[in-house]
């Protein structure tokens, strides 16, 4: 009597199958996942976040202001005192800037980036670049803040 006893695929079928799986490597090797725009949030909701906090900075109001950044955030600056502290003497011109206008949202590997245009109250002009976390319970909050001075010419 015999049995039946299965066997590992001999003749093309393996040598197809390893094709095949290096191929979909190769592939997605080619084209890496990116986040589509659907992954993209609302530009509206974060120039909402990135509004609200300036807004709180000018009313000198640490904790709306501090309510707005990461935990990450709020883990080094432990209190919105500190926080507002270190926005006043190293980010003046977001601290009480004379106009605000956003430019683009992108996506990057550390999450959302919103471009802001900034204008301090002495005249010079910065680009600010926001990235954003998304909190487990859907919100967004504001992870960093780069900010470099803006020489491109004026009109």
């Amino acid at each position: 009597m015999t049995s039946a006893i299965p066997h590992r695929a001999t003749g093309i079928a393996a040598p197809l199958r390893a094709f095949l799986l290096a191929f979909v490597a190769l592939v997605a090797l080619a084209f890496p996942v990116r986040a589509d725009d659907a992954a993209l949030p609302d530009a509206a909701t974060l120039q909402a976040i990135i509004s609200g906090q300036i807004a709180a900075f000018q009313h000198d109001d640490a904790a709306t202001a501090y309510s707005y950044a990461s935990p990450d955030i709020q883990g080094v600056f432990t209190t919105p005192e500190t926080f507002m502290a270190m926005v006043k003497n190293s980010y003046g011109a977001i601290y009480r800037p004379r106009s605000v206008a956003f430019g683009t949202l992108e996506m990057s590997d550390q999450g959302p980036v919103q471009t802001v245009y900034v204008t301090g109250m002495d005249g010079e002009a910065f680009i600010a670049r926001y990235t954003f976390v998304k909190l487990p319970d859907g919100s967004w909050k504001i992870n960093s803040v780069l900010i470099e001075k803006d020489d491109s010419p004026t009109i």
